[in-house]
């Protein structure tokens, strides 16, 4: 027949509901909602969490406090700073007070050339 073209492509809509979790090391349960569960779609994440948010957050603080960390000066205030990673010669480095205050202001520069400290 003239007109028709190949099969039609149907959009799939996946409905998410609450789901109920145990956490893998306190052994608490906890829910794993359906907005978590989309996000998680979204990102192509295809695990369920294993461990509840509390467990989750104390781990990377755990993470964090065992991070190495390199001391640097601030590309814009001369201050000494430290920041979780190795700094590149020729990248510009902020230390936090400054990287916020560009932040606010609108005038931080392209992502390629900054690095800066994470929140401990």
């Amino acid at each position: 027949m003239q007109g028709q073209s190949g099969p039609k492509q149907i959009r799939r809509i996946t409905m998410y509901e609450d789901e109920k979790l145990v956490c893998e090391d306190c052994g608490n349960e906890f829910v794993f909602t359906a907005g978590e569960q989309e996000f998680y779609a979204e990102k192509g994440l295809v695990n369920k969490p294993k461990r509840c948010p509390e467990c989750r957050q104390a781990r990377r603080k755990q993470h964090r406090k065992n991070r190495k960390m390199y001391e640097t000066v601030c590309s814009k205030c001369g201050a000494q700073t430290q920041v979780p990673f190795k700094p590149v010669p020729g990248r510009e480095v902020f230390c936090r007070d400054c990287f916020k205050q560009m932040q606010e202001e609108g005038t931080l520069p392209s992502a390629e050339s900054v690095e800066t400290p994470t929140e401990e």
